[in-house]
């Protein structure tokens, strides 16, 4: 493979071709990420060629953030650079809502990254190189970020491909004059209010008058940071097969480990769960609710759109979906699934002979899917009375804020199951007869 420290122009198209055939396979359809800027125009350059002797489809993609008023500009000009050479291209607009104290940056960085992720291709190509690692890199030692944070953009990750990642800008610089290639310039670039344009203007130069080979240096930190994070994820993974089931945290379990270890493994459960990581401050803020408070005490923490909860020695987290709709009322038609998307999940319906409910008098009436009203009231056990189903999720331990969302099932206006709880004695099916049984699955 081509080393990067000597790289010259002239072997850009190598180096590249070298990193491709580690990843794009013959007839798969790789994406470039197309700006404008020097950067993807090079590589558009040189992704050409490569097309026709590494034999994949190429195509380009411009992501118009509406911020500046050059942007149709911009989508025009690549437009035309891929029209000339014969390359498909598409622009996409996004909307950003930038409010106070955002990042319009981070805002746009994000908008930008959903819509390589609905592409529908193998690979999207990214231009980003070793001086936009190195500015990462200070960029997140600047705000205090933890290992992950330091750590070096992947080569690949989720479909996204970064063959440049070891190439200095000024090599990307010396093949666009060499090919007399033509690019744009985002005036965003130049302004220094932004902190990595600050970085890239005032930081950077001086650093490299020091230390010229500041990147190198940094790019092998990310690196090894990179492989801290790998050790501390492996070490999360054991941790969580003790403390982690169905899905939930046992609090005593958690408790008993180091308090960094104890960190680490709440990081990475939310993380798998879709959560935004929180800050160092955050994470020790919960760690203490979830751990320290008293038994009975009612935690609730809001994270993103998730809240996590604890409750009878257990931590759980669930997407805020603001679900209690109390004049919720759908009709089931006899189909296999009813979906619930206000509930974060779905009834499941299968056909059983002699369990479940009775089917012919399940559908002697109209049967719906309402939420708890208060008072409700069911006889699951035959040999004793009926109970208030307020008692009957208690003594299932099923969690207050679920019992909230939890789907019933009635046959006119008579509640005759609940998942989990069980069947109404007078709906339930006789031996032999045809029955349903209900499951709601999230």
């Amino acid at each position: 493979m081509v080393n990067s420290k000597k790289l010259l122009p002239s072997d850009l198209l190598a180096f590249v071709e070298a990193k491709l055939k580690n990843w794009v396979q013959p007839g798969q359809h790789v994406t470039l990420a197309l700006s404008g800027g020097v950067d993807s125009v090079v590589l558009l350059d040189v992704l050409m060629p490569l097309g026709t002797s590494l034999n994949f489809h190429l195509s380009a993609l411009y992501v118009n953030h509406q911020i500046s008023p050059n942007a149709a500009h911009w989508a025009k000009f690549c437009a035309g650079l891929c029209a000339g050479r014969g390359v498909p291209f598409a622009a996409v607009k996004v909307n950003i809502a930038h409010h106070p104290g955002e990042s319009l940056e981070a805002l746009a960085r994000a908008a930008r990254y959903r819509v390589f992720l609905e592409q529908k291709t193998d690979f999207v190509v990214l231009a980003q190189h070793l001086d936009d690692q190195a500015e990462t890199l200070m960029l997140q030692l600047l705000r205090g970020a933890g290992a992950k944070g330091l750590s070096a953009m992947g080569e690949l990750s989720t479909g996204i491909l970064r063959p440049l990642l070891d190439v200095p800008r000024q090599t990307i610089l010396d093949y666009a004059k060499a090919h007399n290639l033509e690019w744009v310039e985002d005036e965003s670039n130049a302004d220094i209010a932004f902190d990595r344009n600050y970085l890239r203007h005032q930081v950077m130069p001086l650093l490299a008058r020091r230390f010229p080979g500041y990147r190198q240096t940094f790019a092998r930190t990310s690196r090894n940071l990179a492989d801290c994070v790998q050790l501390m994820d492996d070490l999360a993974r054991l941790d969580c097969a003790v403390v982690e089931v169905d899905g939930r945290l046992r609090v005593n379990v958690l408790a008993g480990l180091t308090a960094h270890r104890a960190r680490n493994l709440l990081r990475f459960w939310l993380s798998g769960q879709g959560v935004p990581t929180p800050s160092a401050g955050r994470l020790e803020n919960m760690m203490q609710q979830l751990c320290s408070s008293r038994d009975d005490a009612q935690v609730r923490i809001h994270l993103g759109d998730a809240i996590i909860r604890r409750y009878r020695g257990e931590i759980y987290i669930e997407q805020d979906m603001h679900a209690r709709q109390h004049g919720l009322c759908l009709p089931w038609a006899l189909q296999e699934t009813l979906d619930l998307p206000g509930l974060g999940g779905r009834l499941c319906f299968e056909h059983m002979v002699g369990r479940g409910l009775s089917q012919a008098k399940l559908v002697a009436g109209p049967v719906t899917v309402r939420l708890r009203q208060g008072g409700e009231r069911l006889r699951p056990d035959c040999h004793r009375p009926s109970r208030s189903l307020k008692n009957l999720l208690q003594e299932a331990g099923i969690p207050p804020w679920q019992r909230q969302r939890l789907p019933l099932l009635f046959s006119g206006e008579r509640l005759v199951c609940v998942s989990g709880i069980g069947v109404e004695c007078d709906y339930q099916a006789a031996e032999g007869e045809p029955g349903v049984v209900v499951k709601f699955e999230v």
